[in-house]
């Protein structure tokens, strides 16, 4: 094969349109991005290899060096292999050649060349290769990765027919070796849509017509399927990874450009796939830009594939969560004409805020669209394999653009307790009974018990909002427990959790606070307070209707009817600030260490918080948010309040029924929970003069002091 006959109808099939203008483009808007770039390509010229890519998936920290330019494909460093696979992906090539582009220097095509044969000489195909330099997975990727760096230096006198001969046959290497590895396994992997992506773009490249109809052909069948088989209705890649779930949407991206350039069909199911996946992005894109370090996630900006999306689809409220204009990455794939017509294209608010994602059990609770907006999310889906979590319950909250409750992040992929500890239920804003977890890893990929999701409600309403979950993975202990967790969110900076655990047995609960390692936090002391003993029936299942006739009001002391916090913690940011109440008598909390980790292979350490408290029977966790700009909490005050009975006049125990009154920015609020049926025969709930009928009950007490705002019947 010869250069000018591998190279035939590149220009108009690939991605690249013209490399000097793109190169110009991005030395004028992405100065930074061109540094880095070239930073990196110098450092791969002298053998200095550093992974800090915005999406290299593995990163690293400390770099690996090979002296006098020889090259170890097989090195590992320490006990994670993850590194001979970055390694052997050769992204680093793409980096060769848009330096190439940027400076003019032809040194970046002479070590590209260097590294690409000395790589098809010496690393051979064979059993045992194919766990690490040759693994499936790394095959696929490289079908992007040497397609999109070849057309960068396929003008250069340095790629001659005999590297162009090298490089086309290991190409069809790698595009036999990926077809006869199909099976299943890939249909709910990120891997086969990465394999499958790889496979396609080797077809399009491929000069030979039968060649390249049968690999883009068979690459598009495994492709459908896939899109099919683990994009759930929602748009979410089923792994519950926005980190996975961004290379599985960068993967289609790609098969788009090419597809849309070559005249190939797509199905409308792989259409209808992509948009619904970049749409997920966009409601779960936080006010920073970045995703969620959701399992297996780093805590990357996702501006650039919701730019791809909107573009492929000429989707303004899709533009209005990417850039204003094409990115550096983006733009070397698009071109030059894309850019022109993306920076053109207008951008449109979008027309929802908060959204639920209810097959991936995905809920997102947003204030606006602004950067200093307030964003919860909390999750009840199903675990996701191996890049998922055992974050049944959890909660993440950004407020005023900040980070104030997060997840841990994922480390690394090394089985044992350095992995466990991001990925077991303690490393989550959840909740655990008796010390024991609701699911349980086997090793790094794998659990040995599994957790059921019970989804539930999701409601929203012009000043409020309410989602609710639960879990069954404590309904096999002795004396089972179930979980759920009730969630409201009183526009735009409160936050009501109510946890609740339906029991007939004695347990000890586990409730933690992860916060942002940005920030400081403190918990004040216990105020002592005890739950007031109100008066009434023993058994509050059956209350005595004789009792109290006329409905008068029972006497308390003051201290009992409004029920200070027991705890106060406060988290201060940059500019952000929250204040967290903790509503329940005898629950305790207690500052921990614990750490975090936003890229692989990094982790910091930082404060949480673990509140526990005995209980026997039914018992329920109450805790109250506000989190804004700072001061935001400044003056609000939160008091527990007891629930009676409008029409027989008698009080509900904890156990069937509480309430909170919130005094928040001239607002008083009564929020009424009831975590049993009540009201028998014909009954209200009453709390500080408002009365109801309803579960989750909202008051504002200057509107509404009848009926109220029901979240939850």
């Amino acid at each position: 094969m010869t250069k000018k006959e591998l190279f035939a109808g590149w220009n108009e099939r690939m991605f690249l349109d013209d490399p000097a203008a793109v190169a110009a483009y991005c030395r004028k808007y992405w100065p930074e991005e061109c540094s880095h770039i070239i930073r990196v390509a110098d450092e791969v010229c002298r053998g200095y290899f550093l992974f800090d890519l915005k999406w290299d998936m593995e990163r690293t920290w400390e770099p690996v060096v090979f002296p006098e330019g020889k090259v170890d494909w097989e090195y590992k460093p320490g006990d994670d292999p993850e590194f001979i696979y970055q390694f052997n992906r050769h992204r680093y090539f793409i980096c060769l050649g848009q330096a190439y582009w940027i400076t003019g220097d032809e040194k970046y095509a002479r070590r590209f060349v260097e590294l690409l044969m000395d790589w098809i000489t010496t690393v051979k195909r064979t059993p045992e290769t194919e766990k690490t330099t040759w693994r499936i997975l790394e095959a696929g990727i490289r079908g992007e990765y040497w397609v999109k760096a070849m057309q960068y230096f396929k003008d250069s006198p340095l790629v001659t027919d005999q590297v162009a001969d090298a490089f086309y046959n290991c190409l069809i290497e790698h595009a036999e070796f990926i077809i006869r590895m199909h099976s299943p396994y890939r249909y709910m992997s990120n891997w086969g849509v990465m394999e499958n992506h790889g496979l396609f773009e080797i077809g399009v490249a491929i000069p030979d017509e039968e060649l390249r109809r049968r690999y883009t052909r068979i690459a598009l069948e495994h492709l459908e399927v896939e899109a099919r088989m683990e994009i759930l209705r929602d748009g979410v890649q089923w792994e519950q990874s926005p980190m996975y779930h961004n290379e599985v949407l960068h993967c289609y991206e790609d098969v788009l450009i090419l597809a849309s350039r070559n005249d190939i069909d797509v199905p409308d199911s792989i259409l209808e796939a992509v948009q619904s996946m970049a749409w997920a992005d966009l409601a779960w894109k936080k006010p920073d830009h970045h995703q969620f370090i959701m399992g297996d996630s780093d805590d990357t900006d996702i501006r650039d594939y919701l730019s791809v999306a909107a573009f492929l689809f000429k989707d303004p409220m899709l533009k209005h969560g990417g850039f204003a204009r094409l990115d550096f990455e983006s733009v070397w794939d698009l071109g030059i004409e894309s850019a022109g017509l993306y920076e053109d294209m207008e951008a449109m608010e979008p027309d929802f805020t908060s959204v639920a994602l209810s097959d991936s059990g995905n809920y997102y609770l947003r204030s606006g669209w602004g950067e200093y907006a307030n964003l919860l999310h909390f999750h009840c889906g199903t675990l996701g394999a191996g890049h998922g979590h055992s974050d049944k319950l959890h909660v993440d909250l950004a407020a005023f653009g900040e980070d104030i409750l997060t997840d841990a992040g994922r480390y690394n992929y090394v089985a044992g307790p350095g992995r466990f500890e991001f990925k077991d239920p303690t490393a989550h804003n959840t909740i655990t009974v008796d010390g024991k977890f609701f699911t349980v890893c086997k090793d790094s990929w794998e659990c040995s018990k599994l957790c059921q999701p019970v989804k539930q409600q999701f409601f929203t309403a012009e000043d409020y909002e309410f989602v609710q979950g639960g879990h069954l993975g404590y309904m096999d202990m002795e004396q089972g427990v179930f979980v759920n967790r009730k969630i409201l969110y009183i526009k735009p900076n409160l936050y009501v959790i109510m946890d609740e655990m339906y029991t007939g047995g004695a347990h000890t609960y586990e409730q933690y606070w992860h916060f942002s390692e940005r920030g400081e936090l403190s918990l004040g002391a216990a105020a002592q307070v005890r739950e007031p003993k109100l008066p009434g029936p023993e058994s509050a299942g059956d209350p005595d209707p004789t009792l109290h006739k006329g409905g008068k009001d029972l006497e308390f002391d003051p201290e009992q009817i409004g029920t200070p916090p027991v705890q106060k913690a406060v988290f201060k940011g940059d500019q952000a600030e929250a204040s967290v109440w903790f509503m329940t008598p005898g629950a305790a909390g207690e500052m921990i260490d614990t750490r975090i980790s936003r890229h692989y292979n990094q982790a910091v350490e930082r404060k949480s918080i673990r509140v526990r408290k005995d209980g026997n029977g039914f018992t329920s966790l109450l805790t109250v948010i506000c989190a804004g700009k700072a001061g935001a909490a400044e003056g609000v005050k939160v008091t527990k309040l007891p629930v009676k009975s409008a029409l027989k006049g008698i009080y509900y125990p904890s156990a069937m029924a509480e309430a909170l009154k919130i005094e928040a920015h001239g607002t008083e609020y009564v929020v009424v929970i009831c975590h049993q049926e009540v009201n028998s025969p014909t009954d209200l709930v009453e709390v500080d003069g408002c009365l109801g009928f309803g579960n989750v009950i909202v008051f504002d007490k200057s509107k509404d002091v009848l009926v109220g705002t029901v979240m939850n019947y």
